[in-house]
């Protein structure tokens, strides 16, 4: 690859990666909140390789040739003294010529394809995991807590909550805390099938996008919004199984839904913040 293919490579990605991290919010697309510092020092560096390597380049052209009369004279000397040699060396670095050149003379044209996920960080954002995700595959195991694990509910209602937090709730609280309250939570939606269904969603990150999982309520008794938008949920538990146990059913018999922006902390199962906070 020629070494300004190399150079624009670098400086390409160096500028997506300070735009993505520095001006927008987009890199939470990729990974976690806490990982934005290394993402800006990732773009300067980048930037900082391209520009010694342009360096680099540039001082490479402007070199005059070395030795040139020398290896001249060598090669002189050496054809009067073995010119049967010398001509059958010759025929050998002719017919390796054409090949050496066929492996050097040009790009790869495959290699010009890196130049576009260095431009998609510049000029285009990938959309946020959503629904399509979670649909294809299991929900998170949520962690077992001890039975005096549970802090008592504030008597606000209704009642803020995460996803896990209700989950663990309806399936390990034996003091039943979340019956007959009535809970507010936030996520977006995914479709749940032909029973009337659907599920409120939320997707969280331990590094980036790769190893995401998810965490999902059934809804019932209100219509499934379109899929992917981001709503706040009102209603109580959906009675079915045993509440406390591990056959109750984590569902929520929905009251009230509203459409609301997707929250800047998105990749996680958290009270949700509005953007811009």
């Amino acid at each position: 690859m020629r070494r300004f293919v190399q150079v624009g490579l670098l400086v390409l990605s160096g500028l997506g990666l300070l735009r993505t991290s520095l001006f927008t919010e987009a890199y939470l697309r990729y990974v976690k909140e806490g990982m934005r510092p290394l993402l800006i020092a990732s773009g300067v560096l980048l930037i900082l390789l391209g520009a010694a390597e342009a360096w680099s380049a540039w001082r490479s052209a402007g070199r005059p040739e070395d030795d040139g009369g020398h290896d001249h004279e060598q090669g002189h000397g050496h054809e009067q003294g073995h010119g049967h040699e010398q001509g059958h060396g010759h025929e050998q670095g002719h017919g390796h010529e054409p090949g050496h050149d066929h492996g050097h003379s040009g790009v790869p044209r495959v290699a010009w394809l890196l130049f576009l996920p260095a431009l998609s960080l510049l000029f285009y954002a990938p959309p946020a995991l959503g629904s399509y995700t979670a649909s294809r595959e299991a929900p998170k195991a949520v962690a077992v807590v001890d039975e005096d694990g549970f802090d008592p509910l504030p008597a606000t209602s209704p009642l803020p909550i995460t996803l896990t937090d209700f989950t663990q709730r309806v399936q390990q609280d034996k003091a039943r805390s979340i019956e007959g309250r009535t809970v507010v939570m936030t996520g977006f939606v995914t479709p749940g099938g032909g029973d009337g269904g659907w599920y409120l969603t939320r997707i969280m990150l331990s590094c980036c996008a790769a190893d995401a999982q998810s965490v999902k309520v059934r809804v019932y008794g209100v219509r499934a919004p379109k899929a992917d938008t981001w709503v706040t949920l009102t209603g109580t538990w959906h009675a079915q199984g045993t509440l406390g146990t591990s056959s109750a059913a984590v569902a929520l018999d929905g009251r009230a839904v509203r459409e609301i922006e997707r929250p800047v902390n998105g990749y996680t199962d958290a009270l949700a913040l509005p953007l811009g906070s």
